[in-house]
């Protein structure tokens, strides 16, 4: 199977056709009401981190900060909205995995997934870039590992990947699902189903013709 989008199509758009043609893992599944927990919690925090930068419930700081550069690799700004950690994506996050109503064995999974996965970035970057870590390696090198583990059909040509390219896919859908979830990402999606509309004149005359329902 061919990738479905390319190598520079690693951001929204390309999340967006992935969404539309081939199913992301399901590692970090969640409810309509975990997710407005969260981005309630996230809303929280940003308020209370006017006073000061915000202080993660789950991730260490080496993690926090790896995740702030992951989630904007994956949805960037652009001409459109903001990134990922302009929708507050990371505290969304970090809400999820330390989410005091889930599941106490499915929140040990999300835990050991997520921190799992952030280490094994850092051993691969330093395996391939002299050790360094994921946050030390340069724009470049970050990508090149992250083009390697972005596709799923990509970890039947490499298995020594599998475990990278299960994480990243993962992470890519729960950052999907905090920034799609927030308004601004449903600003982006220009989403306008519950907007009221106060001209609204009714079906069209040629409609209803074409329908069988005009006037006899």
């Amino acid at each position: 199977m061919e990738d479905v989008v390319s190598k520079d199509e690693l951001g929204r758009r390309g999340i967006l056709k992935l969404f539309g043609s081939v199913p992301l893992a399901a590692g970090f599944a969640l409810t309509g009401a975990q997710a407005q927990a969260a981005h309630a919690h996230a809303r929280e925090e940003a308020k209370a981190g006017k006073a000061g930068p915000y202080t993660p419930k789950f991730f260490s700081a080496h993690e926090w900060a790896t995740v702030r550069v992951l989630v904007d690799i994956v949805i960037p700004r652009d001409e459109r909205s903001g990134s990922a950690t302009d929708a507050l994506v990371p505290e969304f996050m970090d809400y999820i995995l330390n989410d005091p109503l889930a599941e106490p064995r499915q929140r040990e999974r999300h835990q050991t997934r997520m921190r799992g996965g952030l280490a094994w970035l850092d051993r691969e970057c330093g395996k391939r870039f002299g050790g360094k870590t994921f946050l030390a390696a340069g724009e470049a090198d970050r990508r090149a590992v992250l083009d390697d583990i972005a596709y799923p059909a990509k970890a039947k040509a490499k298995p020594e990947l599998s475990q990278g390219v299960a994480f990243f896919n993962a992470f890519r859908d729960l950052t999907a699902s905090g920034f799609w979830s927030s308004k601004m990402g449903v600003d982006d999606l220009k989403y306008i189903g519950n907007t009221f509309n106060p001209n609204w004149n009714g079906c069209p005359p040629e409609v209803l013709e074409k329908l069988g329902l005009g006037k006899a």
